[in-house]
Parts: C-alpha cells; structure tokens; sequence
C-alpha cells in the first residue's frame, strides 16, 4: 500500500505503480506524459504531482 501523504511517494512506487500513475494522470486530466516525466522529483509528493499537471495543462 502507498502512503499518498508520504514525502518520498516516489521511492514508494515500482515500475508498474509510476506507469498507472501516469496512466491515470493521463486519463483524468487529458494531458500527454511519457517516461521522461517519470521522475523523483515530479512524483515525491502530492504537490509535486499537481504542479507536473499543471505545468501539462498550461
């Protein structure tokens, strides 16, 4: 199970987990993300995760 609140999400996830995340980022928000965007720092956290969003949608 992930912990969505931890600060480390990223380190959390394996391989499958960051591809559904951006699969369903993908999917909800109708933005293009690709493995380039998997990054720590794009998916430490929740607020890391909105601003790659928003940076998508901009």
């Amino acid at each position: 199970m992930v912990d969505i609140e931890e600060d480390y999400l990223f380190s959390q996830l394996d391989s499958l987990g960051v591809t559904t995340m951006l699969m369903l980022l993908s999917e909800e928000f109708n933005i293009s993300l690709d493995a380039s965007d998997a990054t720590p720092k794009n998916l430490r956290n929740l607020d890391s995760i909105t601003n790659l969003v928003q940076s998508k949608l901009s």
